[in-house]
Protein backbone atom coordinates (compact mmCIF):
# COMPACT_ATOMS: atom_id res chain seq x y z
CA UNK A 1 0.00 0.00 0.00
CA UNK A 2 1.07 3.56 -0.72
CA UNK A 3 1.78 5.82 2.27
CA UNK A 4 -1.19 7.99 3.21
CA UNK A 5 -1.07 11.61 4.42
CA UNK A 6 -3.24 11.81 7.55
CA UNK A 7 -2.40 15.41 8.56
CA UNK A 8 0.09 18.08 7.52
CA UNK A 9 3.55 16.43 7.55
CA UNK A 10 2.15 13.27 9.20
CA UNK A 11 1.86 10.01 7.26
CA UNK A 12 0.64 6.46 7.67
CA UNK A 13 3.54 4.32 6.39
CA UNK A 14 2.35 0.92 7.64
CA UNK A 15 1.57 -2.27 5.77
CA UNK A 16 -1.44 -4.47 5.11
CA UNK A 17 -1.18 -8.17 5.90
CA UNK A 18 -3.90 -9.32 3.53
CA UNK A 19 -3.58 -13.06 4.09
CA UNK A 20 -3.11 -13.67 7.82
CA UNK A 21 -6.00 -15.77 9.12
CA UNK A 22 -4.92 -16.54 12.67
CA UNK A 23 -3.48 -14.13 15.23
CA UNK A 24 -2.66 -15.88 18.54
CA UNK A 25 -5.70 -18.13 18.10
CA UNK A 26 -7.96 -15.22 17.03
CA UNK A 27 -9.52 -15.56 13.58
CA UNK A 28 -8.54 -12.71 11.25
CA UNK A 29 -10.58 -13.58 8.21
CA UNK A 30 -10.11 -10.09 6.72
CA UNK A 31 -6.40 -9.89 7.52
CA UNK A 32 -4.91 -7.03 9.50
CA UNK A 33 -2.59 -4.05 9.26
CA UNK A 34 0.59 -3.14 11.10
CA UNK A 35 0.40 0.62 11.35
CA UNK A 36 3.44 2.86 11.60
CA UNK A 37 3.46 6.65 11.44
CA UNK A 38 6.00 9.19 10.16
CA UNK A 39 6.03 12.74 11.57
CA UNK A 40 8.08 15.35 9.71
CA UNK A 41 9.46 18.15 11.87
CA UNK A 42 12.88 19.47 12.91
CA UNK A 43 13.41 15.95 14.27
CA UNK A 44 11.80 13.44 11.96
CA UNK A 45 10.06 10.74 13.97
CA UNK A 46 8.89 7.21 13.21
CA UNK A 47 6.24 5.85 15.57
CA UNK A 48 6.36 2.05 15.77
CA UNK A 49 7.53 -0.39 13.11
CA UNK A 50 5.96 -3.54 11.68
CA UNK A 51 6.19 -7.33 11.74
CA UNK A 52 9.69 -8.44 10.73
CA UNK A 53 8.82 -9.89 7.32
CA UNK A 54 7.22 -6.57 6.30
CA UNK A 55 10.16 -4.34 7.31
CA UNK A 56 11.36 -3.77 3.75
CA UNK A 57 7.86 -2.71 2.71
CA UNK A 58 7.81 -0.23 5.61
CA UNK A 59 11.16 1.21 4.51
CA UNK A 60 9.90 1.39 0.92
CA UNK A 61 6.86 3.39 2.07
CA UNK A 62 9.07 5.77 4.04
CA UNK A 63 11.35 6.15 1.01
CA UNK A 64 8.45 7.52 -1.00
CA UNK A 65 8.34 10.47 1.40
CA UNK A 66 11.93 10.92 2.62
CA UNK A 67 15.22 9.07 2.68
CA UNK A 68 14.86 6.80 5.75
CA UNK A 69 18.33 7.89 6.88
CA UNK A 70 16.82 11.28 7.67
CA UNK A 71 14.76 9.78 10.51
CA UNK A 72 16.10 11.17 13.80
CA UNK A 73 13.91 9.38 16.36
CA UNK A 74 12.00 6.12 16.70
CA UNK A 75 9.21 5.75 19.26
CA UNK A 76 8.31 2.23 20.36
CA UNK A 77 4.85 2.32 21.96
CA UNK A 78 4.68 -1.45 22.28
CA UNK A 79 7.33 -4.16 22.06
CA UNK A 80 5.15 -7.02 20.80
CA UNK A 81 6.78 -8.38 17.67
CA UNK A 82 4.04 -7.37 15.26
CA UNK A 83 5.09 -3.77 16.04
CA UNK A 84 8.77 -4.14 16.90
CA UNK A 85 9.78 -7.06 14.70
CA UNK A 86 11.07 -4.72 11.99
CA UNK A 87 12.98 -2.51 14.43
CA UNK A 88 16.45 -3.98 13.84
CA UNK A 89 16.05 -3.71 10.06
CA UNK A 90 14.91 -0.09 10.41
CA UNK A 91 17.75 0.84 12.77
CA UNK A 92 20.31 -0.80 10.50
CA UNK A 93 19.02 1.40 7.67
CA UNK A 94 18.68 4.71 9.53
CA UNK A 95 21.63 4.37 11.92
CA UNK A 96 21.83 2.27 15.08
CA UNK A 97 23.09 5.22 17.12
CA UNK A 98 19.75 7.04 16.82
CA UNK A 99 17.48 7.07 19.89
CA UNK A 100 14.56 4.70 20.44
CA UNK A 101 12.11 6.14 22.97
CA UNK A 102 10.21 3.58 25.01
CA UNK A 103 8.69 3.00 28.43
CA UNK A 104 10.63 1.61 31.36
CA UNK A 105 9.23 -1.87 30.69
CA UNK A 106 9.87 -1.37 26.97
CA UNK A 107 13.52 -0.83 27.85
CA UNK A 108 13.44 -4.13 29.71
CA UNK A 109 11.70 -6.05 26.91
CA UNK A 110 13.35 -4.81 23.72
CA UNK A 111 16.87 -6.04 24.52
CA UNK A 112 15.41 -9.44 25.41
CA UNK A 113 13.79 -9.59 21.98
CA UNK A 114 16.84 -8.59 19.98
CA UNK A 115 19.82 -9.37 22.25
CA UNK A 116 21.48 -6.24 20.92
CA UNK A 117 22.48 -2.93 22.51
CA UNK A 118 20.73 0.02 20.91
CA UNK A 119 20.26 3.62 22.01
CA UNK A 120 17.19 3.10 24.14
CA UNK A 121 15.83 6.21 25.87
CA UNK A 122 13.37 5.59 28.70
CA UNK A 123 10.47 8.02 29.04
CA UNK A 124 8.31 8.42 32.11
CA UNK A 125 4.56 8.72 32.31
CA UNK A 126 3.64 12.30 31.38
CA UNK A 127 7.09 13.14 30.03
CA UNK A 128 7.26 15.37 26.97
CA UNK A 129 9.56 15.43 23.96
CA UNK A 130 9.86 18.42 21.61
CA UNK A 131 10.68 17.66 17.99
CA UNK A 132 10.46 21.25 16.75
CA UNK A 133 7.06 22.78 16.12
CA UNK A 134 5.45 19.81 17.86
CA UNK A 135 5.67 18.15 21.25
CA UNK A 136 4.91 14.55 22.13
CA UNK A 137 3.48 13.57 25.52
CA UNK A 138 3.97 9.98 26.63
CA UNK A 139 1.23 8.24 28.64
CA UNK A 140 2.06 4.96 30.32
CA UNK A 141 -0.71 2.42 29.73
CA UNK A 142 0.77 -0.59 31.48
CA UNK A 143 -1.12 -3.82 30.83
CA UNK A 144 -3.12 -2.35 27.94
CA UNK A 145 -2.29 -4.90 26.92
CA UNK A 146 1.40 -5.57 27.76
CA UNK A 147 3.47 -4.22 30.68
CA UNK A 148 5.45 -1.98 28.29
CA UNK A 149 2.48 -0.38 26.51
CA UNK A 150 2.25 3.39 26.22
CA UNK A 151 0.41 6.03 24.19
CA UNK A 152 2.03 8.95 22.39
CA UNK A 153 -0.04 12.14 22.18
CA UNK A 154 0.74 14.91 19.71
CA UNK A 155 -0.73 17.98 21.40
CA UNK A 156 -0.62 20.49 18.56
CA UNK A 157 -2.70 18.30 16.25
CA UNK A 158 -4.55 16.49 19.06
CA UNK A 159 -3.57 13.13 17.60
CA UNK A 160 -3.32 10.06 19.84
CA UNK A 161 -1.03 7.25 18.68
CA UNK A 162 -2.71 4.56 20.75
CA UNK A 163 -0.64 1.43 20.23
CA UNK A 164 -2.85 -1.68 20.49
CA UNK A 165 -5.84 0.14 21.97
CA UNK A 166 -8.81 1.18 19.77
CA UNK A 167 -7.66 -1.04 16.90
CA UNK A 168 -9.16 -3.79 14.81
CA UNK A 169 -7.83 -6.73 12.85
CA UNK A 170 -9.07 -5.37 9.54
CA UNK A 171 -6.90 -5.52 6.44
CA UNK A 172 -8.93 -3.49 3.97
CA UNK A 173 -7.80 -0.83 1.53
CA UNK A 174 -9.46 1.93 3.59
CA UNK A 175 -7.41 3.89 6.10
CA UNK A 176 -10.09 5.93 7.92
CA UNK A 177 -13.31 5.32 9.83
CA UNK A 178 -15.39 7.50 7.51
CA UNK A 179 -14.31 5.35 4.56
CA UNK A 180 -15.68 2.18 6.20
CA UNK A 181 -18.58 3.50 8.27
CA UNK A 182 -20.38 1.47 10.92
CA UNK A 183 -19.16 -1.76 9.32
CA UNK A 184 -15.91 -1.31 11.24
CA UNK A 185 -17.57 -1.58 14.66
CA UNK A 186 -18.00 -5.40 14.71
CA UNK A 187 -14.26 -5.69 14.02
CA UNK A 188 -13.51 -3.23 16.83
CA UNK A 189 -15.81 -5.16 19.18
CA UNK A 190 -14.15 -8.47 18.30
CA UNK A 191 -10.71 -6.93 18.88
CA UNK A 192 -11.76 -5.62 22.30
CA UNK A 193 -13.42 -8.87 23.33
CA UNK A 194 -10.45 -11.06 22.45
CA UNK A 195 -7.51 -8.82 23.36
CA UNK A 196 -8.54 -6.18 25.86
CA UNK A 197 -11.52 -7.61 27.76
CA UNK A 198 -9.24 -8.88 30.51
CA UNK A 199 -8.10 -5.31 31.18
CA UNK A 200 -11.53 -3.68 31.36
CA UNK A 201 -10.97 -2.16 34.84
CA UNK A 202 -7.73 -0.54 33.66
CA UNK A 203 -9.47 0.83 30.57
CA UNK A 204 -12.13 2.53 32.69
CA UNK A 205 -9.40 4.09 34.85
CA UNK A 206 -7.54 5.28 31.74
CA UNK A 207 -10.64 6.89 30.26
CA UNK A 208 -11.29 8.67 33.55
CA UNK A 209 -7.70 9.85 33.67
CA UNK A 210 -7.83 11.21 30.12
CA UNK A 211 -11.02 13.08 31.00
CA UNK A 212 -9.35 14.57 34.07
CA UNK A 213 -6.36 15.65 31.99
CA UNK A 214 -8.70 17.46 29.61
CA UNK A 215 -7.27 15.79 26.52
CA UNK A 216 -9.27 15.98 23.31
CA UNK A 217 -8.72 14.14 20.07
CA UNK A 218 -8.98 15.07 16.44
CA UNK A 219 -7.66 11.67 15.49
CA UNK A 220 -6.86 8.33 17.09
CA UNK A 221 -4.20 6.26 15.30
CA UNK A 222 -4.01 2.65 16.52
CA UNK A 223 -1.43 0.07 15.51
CA UNK A 224 -4.00 -2.17 13.78
CA UNK A 225 -6.83 -1.33 11.42
CA UNK A 226 -8.35 2.02 10.51
CA UNK A 227 -7.64 5.49 11.87
CA UNK A 228 -10.45 7.29 13.72
CA UNK A 229 -10.75 10.80 12.29
CA UNK A 230 -14.46 11.45 11.75
CA UNK A 231 -15.59 10.60 15.29
CA UNK A 232 -12.76 9.52 17.63
CA UNK A 233 -15.11 9.61 20.61
CA UNK A 234 -17.18 6.85 19.05
CA UNK A 235 -14.54 4.23 19.79
CA UNK A 236 -13.73 5.71 23.22
CA UNK A 237 -17.40 5.57 24.20
CA UNK A 238 -17.65 2.03 22.87
CA UNK A 239 -14.66 0.99 25.00
CA UNK A 240 -16.28 2.54 28.05
CA UNK A 241 -19.51 0.61 27.42
CA UNK A 242 -17.76 -2.68 26.67
CA UNK A 243 -15.52 -2.32 29.72
CA UNK A 244 -18.54 -2.04 32.01
CA UNK A 245 -19.68 -5.50 30.83
CA UNK A 246 -23.32 -4.88 31.59
CA UNK A 247 -25.28 -8.07 30.92
CA UNK A 248 -28.12 -7.96 28.41
CA UNK A 249 -31.03 -10.27 27.69
CA UNK A 250 -28.87 -12.42 25.48
CA UNK A 251 -27.68 -16.02 25.92
CA UNK A 252 -25.07 -18.22 24.27
CA UNK A 253 -25.46 -21.99 24.16
CA UNK A 254 -22.00 -23.29 23.27
CA UNK A 255 -21.38 -26.98 22.71
CA UNK A 256 -19.82 -29.81 20.77
CA UNK A 257 -21.35 -33.18 20.08
CA UNK A 258 -20.26 -36.68 19.08
CA UNK A 259 -23.47 -38.42 17.97
CA UNK A 260 -25.83 -35.41 18.02
CA UNK A 261 -27.27 -36.13 21.46
CA UNK A 262 -25.61 -33.10 23.07
CA UNK A 263 -26.69 -31.11 20.01
CA UNK A 264 -30.32 -32.10 20.58
CA UNK A 265 -30.02 -30.90 24.18
CA UNK A 266 -28.46 -27.62 23.06
CA UNK A 267 -31.26 -26.96 20.59
CA UNK A 268 -33.90 -27.69 23.25
CA UNK A 269 -32.25 -25.26 25.68
CA UNK A 270 -32.24 -22.67 22.90
CA UNK A 271 -35.93 -23.30 22.31
CA UNK A 272 -36.67 -22.54 25.96
CA UNK A 273 -34.68 -19.30 25.80
CA UNK A 274 -36.34 -18.18 22.57
CA UNK A 275 -39.81 -18.91 23.94
CA UNK A 276 -39.05 -16.40 26.71
CA UNK A 277 -37.92 -13.72 24.28
CA UNK A 278 -34.17 -14.03 24.86
CA UNK A 279 -31.76 -13.19 22.04
CA UNK A 280 -30.14 -16.59 21.62
CA UNK A 281 -27.08 -17.97 19.81
CA UNK A 282 -26.76 -21.76 19.43
CA UNK A 283 -23.03 -22.19 18.74
CA UNK A 284 -21.46 -25.47 17.68
CA UNK A 285 -17.74 -25.23 18.44
CA UNK A 286 -16.87 -26.87 15.14
CA UNK A 287 -18.91 -24.28 13.24
CA UNK A 288 -17.98 -21.15 15.21
CA UNK A 289 -14.46 -19.93 15.89
CA UNK A 290 -13.77 -19.37 19.57
CA UNK A 291 -12.87 -15.70 18.97
CA UNK A 292 -16.27 -15.07 17.36
CA UNK A 293 -18.00 -16.77 20.28
CA UNK A 294 -16.13 -14.52 22.73
CA UNK A 295 -17.24 -11.50 20.72
CA UNK A 296 -20.87 -12.50 21.20
CA UNK A 297 -20.23 -13.30 24.86
CA UNK A 298 -19.05 -9.72 25.51
CA UNK A 299 -22.57 -8.35 26.04
CA UNK A 300 -24.38 -11.61 26.78
CA UNK A 301 -25.91 -12.27 30.17
CA UNK A 302 -25.76 -16.06 30.10
CA UNK A 303 -23.37 -18.78 28.94
CA UNK A 304 -24.63 -22.37 28.81
CA UNK A 305 -21.97 -24.93 27.87
CA UNK A 306 -22.50 -28.50 26.70
CA UNK A 307 -20.11 -31.39 26.14
CA UNK A 308 -20.23 -35.13 25.67
CA UNK A 309 -17.97 -37.09 28.00
CA UNK A 310 -14.87 -38.42 26.27
CA UNK A 311 -12.39 -40.61 28.15
CA UNK A 312 -13.84 -39.43 31.48
CA UNK A 313 -13.27 -35.82 30.51
CA UNK A 314 -14.43 -32.92 28.37
CA UNK A 315 -14.55 -33.00 24.62
CA UNK A 316 -11.32 -31.29 23.38
CA UNK A 317 -13.03 -28.37 21.65
CA UNK A 318 -15.03 -27.58 24.79
CA UNK A 319 -11.93 -27.68 26.95
CA UNK A 320 -10.16 -25.41 24.47
CA UNK A 321 -12.98 -22.87 24.51
CA UNK A 322 -13.24 -22.81 28.30
CA UNK A 323 -9.49 -22.30 28.67
CA UNK A 324 -9.55 -19.44 26.16
CA UNK A 325 -12.62 -17.86 27.77
CA UNK A 326 -11.28 -18.07 31.32
CA UNK A 327 -8.14 -16.19 30.35
CA UNK A 328 -10.24 -13.20 29.24
CA UNK A 329 -12.17 -13.12 32.56
CA UNK A 330 -15.64 -12.06 31.39
CA UNK A 331 -17.77 -10.65 34.18
CA UNK A 332 -21.43 -10.46 35.19
CA UNK A 333 -22.55 -13.74 33.59
CA UNK A 334 -24.77 -16.56 34.72
CA UNK A 335 -24.25 -20.08 33.48
CA UNK A 336 -25.14 -23.75 33.39
CA UNK A 337 -23.86 -27.01 31.93
CA UNK A 338 -25.32 -29.95 30.05
CA UNK A 339 -24.20 -33.01 28.13
CA UNK A 340 -24.81 -36.54 26.97
CA UNK A 341 -22.64 -39.47 28.01
CA UNK A 342 -22.27 -43.19 27.49
CA UNK A 343 -21.13 -44.75 30.78
CA UNK A 344 -19.35 -42.28 33.07
CA UNK A 345 -20.67 -38.75 32.48
CA UNK A 346 -18.09 -36.46 34.12
CA UNK A 347 -18.43 -33.63 31.56
CA UNK A 348 -21.18 -31.66 33.31
CA UNK A 349 -19.29 -31.67 36.63
CA UNK A 350 -16.10 -30.55 34.89
CA UNK A 351 -17.89 -27.73 33.02
CA UNK A 352 -19.40 -26.55 36.30
CA UNK A 353 -15.94 -26.43 37.84
CA UNK A 354 -14.60 -24.42 34.93
CA UNK A 355 -17.49 -21.97 34.96
CA UNK A 356 -17.19 -21.45 38.69
CA UNK A 357 -13.44 -20.85 38.41
CA UNK A 358 -14.26 -18.20 35.79
CA UNK A 359 -16.62 -16.59 38.36
CA UNK A 360 -19.69 -17.33 36.26
CA UNK A 361 -22.63 -17.81 38.63
CA UNK A 362 -24.24 -21.21 38.22
CA UNK A 363 -28.00 -21.21 38.43
CA UNK A 364 -28.51 -24.95 37.91
CA UNK A 365 -26.65 -28.13 38.78
CA UNK A 366 -26.63 -29.10 35.08
CA UNK A 367 -28.39 -31.73 33.01
CA UNK A 368 -26.80 -35.12 32.26
CA UNK A 369 -28.43 -37.52 29.82
CA UNK A 370 -27.22 -41.04 29.09
CA UNK A 371 -27.03 -41.73 25.36
CA UNK A 372 -29.90 -40.20 23.35
CA UNK A 373 -32.21 -37.72 25.15
CA UNK A 374 -35.83 -38.85 25.31
CA UNK A 375 -38.86 -36.56 25.34
CA UNK A 376 -38.66 -36.05 29.09
CA UNK A 377 -34.97 -35.09 28.90
CA UNK A 378 -35.63 -32.58 26.13
CA UNK A 379 -38.45 -31.05 28.18
CA UNK A 380 -35.99 -30.61 31.05
CA UNK A 381 -33.64 -28.85 28.66
CA UNK A 382 -36.41 -26.52 27.49
CA UNK A 383 -37.23 -25.75 31.13
CA UNK A 384 -33.55 -24.99 31.78
CA UNK A 385 -33.66 -22.44 28.97
CA UNK A 386 -36.77 -20.85 30.48
CA UNK A 387 -35.23 -20.77 33.95
CA UNK A 388 -32.13 -19.02 32.63
CA UNK A 389 -34.37 -16.50 30.84
CA UNK A 390 -36.01 -15.56 34.14
CA UNK A 391 -32.59 -14.69 35.58
CA UNK A 392 -31.68 -12.32 32.76
CA UNK A 393 -32.41 -8.57 32.81
CA UNK A 394 -35.56 -7.44 31.06
CA UNK A 395 -33.63 -4.94 28.95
Amino acid sequence: MEPVKIAEDIYWVGVVDWNIRDFHGYSTYLGTTYNAYLVLDDKITLIDTVKSNFADELLSNISRIIDPKRIDIVISNHTEMDHSGGLLRVMHRIGEEKPIYCSKMGYKHLPMHFRKDLNYQVVKDGEQLSIGKRTFTFLETRMLHWPDSMFTYLGEEKILFSSDAFGQHYGGSERFDDEVGDDIMPHAKKYFANILLLYSPLILKLIKRVQEMGLSFNMICPDHGIIWRKDPMKIINAYATWSEQRPTRKALVVYDTMWHSTQLMAEAICDGLVQEGVKTFCMDLRAWHRSDIITELLDAGALIVGSPTLNNGLFPTVSDFLTYMKGLKPKNKIGAAFGSYGWSGEAVKLINQELESAKIRLIHEGIRVQFVPDEDALKRCIELGKRIAKELPEQ
